[in-house]
């Protein structure tokens, strides 16, 4: 068990939040991820065993999420992709900021093959990772295994993202796309939280934009699009939710997905 104090986890809190996620001055949809983490440590029994797959080798090793996670058994596995080895380490600066609770993950192995004991998980949470593994089928199968029956899960996921960390970029899925996922596995969804919309992903693609412009070139661009123009852009996905136009169609940057093994 984790036995730092709770003004050590608020201050790894905003860490993730200031350092890592910016979700004040960049990617606000990454407040989504981290409520419900927040919200899922808070409901998790200390008998229970909460298991993290999340790609710890790109923070050199440490957890992100695991701080957030005291009360409870936990099992972390830093989930290996297929440039784990050549890529490991290259944001451990991030994690030099002394809030940073620092708690190395158990185990290294594949997301599709973790070597946890059956059935030995109440709660599994996979934090922006699903995008990486190419191997779907085995990886959703795997997360069967390791889930008692009755056991709950939460994955994070966006769907607006840039071709990243090439090759270990794979796909993007709806819900709908994990509804039938699940379905294959044996797992059922039990809902989705959505978050963003259309201006905010206006704003996400300004912030990718930017990065293929010089450095001499952009400064005058990223002064007139992030003091002028972001906070606004957020502002109007609060004021205007819905499409006027095509009724079935939304526009959200990814997802809070919550399922079940039945």
């Amino acid at each position: 068990m984790i036995t730092d104090t709770p003004s050590a986890i608020e201050n790894h809190l905003k860490f993730l939040h200031e350092s890592i996620f910016k979700t004040k001055t960049k990617w606000p949809h990454f407040n989504r991820l981290l409520d419900d983490i927040v919200k899922l440590g808070k409901e998790i029994s200390p008998t229970e065993t909460v298991a993290i797959f999340e790609r710890s080798y790109v923070y050199g090793g440490d957890s992100l999420f695991a701080p957030l996670f005291g009360r409870c058994n936990l099992v972390l596995v830093d989930c290996q992709t297929l440039t784990a080895a050549e890529r490991g380490g290259y944001q451990k600066h991030w994690t030099e900021d002394e809030r940073c609770v620092h708690i190395t993950s158990h185990f290294k192995a594949p997301i599709t093959a973790t070597g946890l004991d059956s059935e030995s998980v109440d709660l599994l949470v996979v934090p922006n990772v699903i995008h990486h593994e190419r191997d779907q089928d085995a990886m959703f199968t795997e997360f069967n295994r390791v889930m008692k029956k009755g056991a709950r899960g939460y994955i994070f996921e966006a769907l607006l993202r840039e071709l990243h960390q090439i090759p270990d970029d794979y796909l993007r899925y709806t819900p709908w796309g994990f509804e039938y996922m699940f379905e294959k596995s044996g797992l059922k969804l039990t809902t989705y939280v959505p978050v963003g919309g259309p201006f905010e992903a206006i704003t996400y693609c300004w912030e990718q934009a930017l990065q293929f412009i010089p450095d001499g070139e952009k400064e005058e661009l990223k002064t007139w699009f992030w003091e002028k123009h972001f906070a606004d852009l957020l502002e109007l996905d609060k004021k205007y939710t819905q499409n006027l136009k095509r009724k079935h169609t939304t526009f959200p940057l990814g997802y809070g997905i919550y399922f079940e093994k039945p």
